[in-house]
């Protein structure tokens, strides 16, 4: 009986329950989420499939592929059968997976308003646990050019150089630029140094003829425009 009581490898498996072969068989769209996380990390360990596992993984963040993605390498690695490798796999396809979204929302857009700025930025500025400033690069017609990380922080804020800024703008020929930055809290209240510095922008802007159209504040589900709101 002790036998029957054993976790069962994947390879001890009917073929067609085994995540690699389900895929070969019945194709992509027909794995679970933990079947997809099984593929990337190979094993499991001597008391635990690899789907067993990715189970318990995404038990505990509810499921939620969102909440996996914030993840670091160092937090995955916390859990018993993760190792830094198979942690490297899985923030690794979860990134692939985020930038893949992110091509296929872009191409050459136009920005007419705050919410147009907000989905070209947002992919840079969910899903992380710590503060990041961007900027959003406009050419006269307002065509976006580009988009440029400007700085990290921590989790209550990050520091901005007005120089970096600028530079940027002016090496890629930008006539206008839209400042955004993240909560990780989910506040999207605008802070008094939040202020303060949009309009410090937004003053050495008009010195070099770049107009600071926007500052956004980006948390995983929404966005704050200062300019919407008349804060600047």
């Amino acid at each position: 009986m002790d036998n029957y009581d054993q976790k069962l490898g994947i390879k001890a498996w009917a073929e067609a329950d085994r995540p690699r072969e389900k895929l070969l068989l019945q194709g992509r769209r027909q794995l679970t989420d933990a079947e997809l996380i099984a593929i990337l990390i190979g094993s499991g360990s001597r008391t635990e499939t690899a789907v067993d596992l990715s189970k318990r993984i995404l038990s505990f963040y509810q499921n939620d592929l969102a909440k996996l993605a914030k993840l670091s390498v160092k937090e995955l690695s916390k859990f018993k059968g993760i190792g830094e490798a198979k942690a490297i796999a899985i923030v690794a396809a979860l990134e692939l997976g985020r930038r893949r979204k992110e091509t296929e929302e872009n191409g050459q857009v136009k920005i007419t308003s705050s919410k147009d700025a907000y989905f070209i930025l947002k992919q840079q500025l969910t899903d992380l646990p710590h503060e990041e400033f961007w900027i959003l690069l406009l050419s006269r017609a307002n065509f976006v050019i580009g988009k440029h990380f400007i700085s990290k922080g921590g989790q209550a804020g990050t520091v901005v150089d007005p120089k970096i800024i600028f530079k940027v703008a002016i090496e890629h020929n930008a006539s206008s630029i839209v400042l955004a930055h993240n909560h990780p809290s989910g506040n999207l209240t605008a802070s008094g140094a939040d202020i303060k510095i949009t309009k410090q922008l937004i003053e050495a802007g008009k010195t070099l003829e770049i107009t600071v159209y926007d500052h956004l504040i980006i948390s995983d589900h929404s966005f704050l425009s200062m300019a919407d709101e008349g804060l600047i």
